[in-house]
């Protein structure tokens, strides 16, 4: 329980934090330094995001950093600086100094063998021809620099808690540049480039797996990914014969497609054929992802017409309905965007998707009825949405969900309600024979304004047709 409250967005309480940290056995800098190193060589030995856990955890360390750093026994400079830095200068923890200068890291990176150095240290090394960990001598089976921002904020609360400032880093002005906008500089990301153009799988699926998790962090790193020319090379991935590599491809684009600039770049390098085809025959989570992204690109107006042309609809309605919970999800929401375009809704009804719809109303435990009710209130307004429906036998699913559903399901099923019976007597005669009259009495008068107006004038369809 403690851990679940820690991770939520709410402001965390020491004592709780202090409490994580006890039982964790994270008392020390030392502590958090090794942790730090564990979670990243997990990303490392994984190219990825072992369990979708990796976010979490780093945010936890971040967030235990406070009550680690004041409870640190060996640091008492932290609650008496202002009496102690007057007299002598603190003494920099072994765990806080590159391996290599033995000075205090400004900016530090993880090696693929695990080991933390100074970028500037670490990189002139590379640069000069070695293949190997300064420290280990183990060879490194790349030469990626993964920022260790745990070990950076670790140095940046012990720099302010002493009273020191740490020096500018000495870069150039492009190299400044890109520190400002991106977790990497401007070496990095053509290193990553370069890996994604290797040709060697396990090259790729590491630097796709790096993308995918910088992509995630935030949005400056978005725009200097998409700057560096990493779409076009995300895109060929996609047809990759190792499936953990599509994923993180796939999965990447996904990340850089929030960024509003970066779709128009995605759709222009002919990604939307090769991620349908992803849909069609990728693992679970890649088909998760794929669903994913082709809904944050029908976003643009144009791109919900070329999605459906390209043929998306049918294995979106094969993951509605035989995908994970969260597939399922998915595919309901780019569904119900795309079906925005009247051309789409028409591909969904020939595809079959009315049918199981009425599933999952008539069989609720599957926990899609929202989704469900969303989608047949959007197809019903298409003329073959609305046969199809009315030939599906809707009315006494649709008077349960308005007898006992939620506010919103209540409000949805009565606009199907309305868009069947505006077009059909035989649908009211048969709302009125299910017993529809008093549960609409009663949405007219506690439903949302919508469903008060929908079943208001159903209730005035019964009427004249009984006048009739």
């Amino acid at each position: 329980m403690d851990l679940a409250w820690a991770l939520t967005d709410n402001p965390s309480d020491p004592a709780l934090l202090t409490r994580i940290s006890h039982k964790l056995q994270l008392h020390t800098m030392a502590d958090m330094k090794n942790e730090s190193i564990a979670l990243h060589n997990m990303v490392i030995s994984t190219a990825g995001e072992p369990d979708g856990c990796v976010d979490q955890m780093s945010s936890l360390l971040k967030k235990l950093k406070d009550c680690v750093v004041t409870d640190d026994p060996t640091n008492d400079a932290l609650s008496t600086r202002s009496a102690s830095i007057k007299h002598r200068s603190p003494i920099i923890p072994d765990e806080f100094r590159c391996p290599i200068s033995l000075e205090l890291m400004q900016d530090p990176v993880i090696v693929s063998s695990g080991q933390t150095y100074e970028r500037s240290c670490i990189q002139k090394w590379l640069d000069s021809g070695h293949k190997t960990c300064p420290k280990t001598q183990q060879p490194l089976s790349h030469t990626s620099l993964t920022p260790n921002f745990v070990l950076k904020s670790l140095i940046s609360q012990w720099c302010e808690a002493n009273g020191i400032e740490l020096p500018k880093n000495k870069q150039n002005s492009r190299d400044k540049k890109a520190a400002k906008s991106s977790d990497y500089d401007h070496a990095g990301l053509v290193s990553l480039m370069n890996r994604l153009r290797s040709g060697n799988q396990d090259e790729q699926r590491a630097a796709a797996g790096e993308i995918r998790l910088l992509a995630k962090r935030n949005v400056n790193n978005r725009i200097c990914i998409a700057e560096a020319g990493a779409i076009p090379l995300l895109v060929n991935l996609l047809s990759s014969s190792d499936p953990r590599t599509q994923e993180h491809a796939v999965t990447a684009l996904l990340n850089l497609s929030i960024h509003e600039n970066n779709k128009a770049s995605i759709v222009d390098s002919h990604a939307i054929p090769k991620i349908v085809e992803v849909l069609k025959t990728g693992s679970m989570e890649t088909r998760e992802n794929a669903a994913a992204t082709l809904f944050s690109l029908s976003v643009v107006d144009e791109n919900k017409v070329t999605i459906g042309a390209a043929g998306a609809i049918p294995p979106l309605i094969n993951l509605l309905c035989d995908g994970s919970p969260r597939g399922k999800k998915d595919a309901a929401t780019a569904i119900f965007n795309l079906c925005i375009y009247q051309g789409n809704k028409v591909r969904a009804v020939k595809a079959g998707i009315v049918i199981h719809l009425m599933n999952f109303l008539v069989d609720p435990t599957g926990g899609m009825i929202d989704e469900a009710l969303s989608l047949l209130s959007i197809l019903a307004g298409n003329p073959e949405g609305k046969i199809v429906i009315a030939q599906s036998e809707p009315i006494p699913p649709l008077v349960e969900v308005i007898k006992t559903g939620s506010p919103r399901n209540r409000e949805n099923a009565a606009a199907i309600l309305w868009l069947l019976c505006s077009a059909d007597t035989e649908q009211i005669l048969a709302a009125k024979a299910a017993g529809m009259e008093d549960a609409l009495k009663e949405l007219s008068e506690t439903g949302t304004d919508r469903a008060k107006r929908k079943a208001s004038s159903i209730l005035e369809l019964m009427r004249q047709a009984n006048e009739a």
